[in-house]
């Protein structure tokens, strides 16, 4: 999962750090719009989400993608056809990291700007995908209970 929406933050894809220099082709994943979902998964969406703003929903293979504006804050969650919450993942900027993640990142990446953040809860976990910038390097890292890691790192071409 940390992978794949690495890759999508990034717009690469590599697999882990003893196979750095792989690249995986994913299979093609076909998404409609309009699409119409049954009353279970509506109402299952609406008692997890309450306070979302400009619905859309999509078929995702044969799951229900939506996509959600909350607390003006962009949402993709993904949803079983019986309404069961896959993952939800909220993107938002450096503000929306806690305090203590926020920190941890200052103190490894004293030169870099964090460009975006993306939360990612699913099964119970809650991790934390940083993207970075400094005027040589892109990064990756991520978060998830006390463990703070370097996902990848891609110098700039100048």
């Amino acid at each position: 999962m940390i992978t794949l929406l690495t890759g999508l933050l990034m717009g690469t894809l590599t697999v882990s750090a003893q196979d750095k220099d792989s690249l995986i082709t994913l299979p093609t994943v076909t998404v409609t719009s309009n699409t119409v979902v049954s009353a279970e998964v509506d109402k299952a969406f609406k008692r997890t989400f309450p306070d979302a703003e400009h619905l859309r929903w999509y078929t995702l293979d044969k799951n229900y993608l939506a996509k959600f504006i909350e607390k003006d804050l962009n949402h993709q969650a993904l949803l079983t056809k019986k309404g069961r919450l896959k993952y939800d993942i909220t993107y938002g900027g450096e503000n929306q990291l806690p305090a203590d993640v926020r920190q941890k990142v200052k103190d490894s990446y004293e030169d870099y700007k964090i460009t975006s953040v993306a939360n990612v809860k699913e099964s119970g976990r809650n991790i934390w995908v940083i993207n970075m910038e400094s005027p040589s390097h892109f990064v990756v890292a991520r978060a998830e209970d006390d463990v703070f890691e370097e996902v990848e790192k891609v110098s700039r071409s100048n």
